[in-house]
């Protein structure tokens, strides 16, 4: 027997107005799966690339949302991991997360544990695995390492500095105003710089006495690559993990030979793609949040309703991360 309930659904590609809340039926679960009655739902920049367009990932009319926290309300037959009452985070690459109720697959489910707010958890699920993964696996920090961090004031870039300056690193950040690098400072930059108005591949040069750094991890894109490749050292890596302010243009990449430079554009899912994996990495990140080791402040909780205002904060650069309360 199905559950009534309530979603974000959109139906035309659009601005911020195209999200509509509407009720919505959800099936009882079927083998393998959960019926999660959520509580929280992170409101990411990747859906508002989904919902206005840029990315056709999501079926319309569609639910956006990658990620949320909820309790389990039923579980499929088969399930063993998880029972009826149980706090679980999940990250569904098919959306579905900015909705009051539905059904997920057990394989994709992680336990949250006591102690971590059910905004806090959903807000920085994925954003944590993100930051861990690039600072652990894609290039690894090593102690005294030099790293760069551009647009270290937002949602990952706070994380990517505070986890790269606990495993020794010595970080550089950049942000795009004033507010944007107090909040990087605050997250364990050493240096930061304006990127807007300073020249960041000189400040980057002049603070590691002309060295450069090993690693770049940039998520804005077109207005910062051209600084983070002038910034690697020899051997650097430029990790490309988004871009914020729009697309990279070709380059050539014989480019990249005059330092032996390499430039890498990776993603969550194959870090995290085996069950394994998941439950490994989501515990690490767990034991560090509740141990008050990262930077997990909210920006903003808004009603699953008010989707719209959310999304357009974020797309005024307003300081997050947010999340609806479902």
């Amino acid at each position: 027997m199905g559950t009534a309930s309530e979603a974000i659904v959109i139906r035309a590609y659009g601005g911020p107005e195209v999200m509509k809340l509407e009720g919505v039926d959800v099936p009882a679960p079927s083998a393998g799966e959960l019926l999660v009655r959520q509580h929280a739902a992170s409101v990411n920049f990747h859906d508002i690339y989904v919902r206005s367009g840029s990315y056709r990932t999501l079926d319309l009319p569609g639910i956006p949302g990658l990620e949320a926290v909820g309790t389990v309300e039923a579980v499929g037959e088969g399930v063993t991991d998880f029972a009826v009452g149980d706090r679980i985070a999940y990250i569904a690459r098919n959306y579905g997360g900015y909705a009051r109720a539905r059904i997920i697959s057990a394989a994709l489910a992680v336990p949250v544990p006591a102690g971590i707010d059910d905004g806090v958890a959903a807000a920085w699920f994925l954003k944590g695995l993100t930051a861990q993964a690039l600072v652990e696996e894609v290039e690894p920090v090593r102690p005294d390492m030099a790293v760069l961090v551009q647009a270290a004031g937002g949602g990952v870039g706070q994380l990517v500095a505070r986890m790269a300056r606990l495993k020794g690193g010595r970080v550089i950040g950049t942000a795009g105003s004033a507010d944007k690098a107090a909040i990087a400072m605050a997250a364990g930059c050493d240096e930061v710089i304006l990127y807007r108005e300073e020249d960041v591949a000189a400040r980057v040069m002049a603070f590691t006495g002309g060295e450069g750094v090993g690693a770049a991890y940039d998520a804005v894109g077109g207005d910062t690559f051209e600084g983070s490749l002038a910034s690697l050292a020899v051997k650097g890596h430029l990790v490309h993990y988004g871009q914020a302010s729009g697309p990279i243009p070709p380059f050539d990449l014989s480019r990249l030979g005059a330092k032996s430079a390499k430039v890498s554009r990776p993603f969550l899912w194959p870090y995290i793609s085996t069950r394994g994996t998941l439950l490994s990495a989501s515990e690490r990140l767990f034991a560090a949040m509740v141990a008050g080791a990262l930077p997990v402040k909210l920006g903003g909780r808004y009603e699953l309703q008010d989707a719209a205002k959310v999304h357009a904060a974020l797309e005024s650069r307003a300081a997050g991360p947010f999340v609806l309360d479902c």
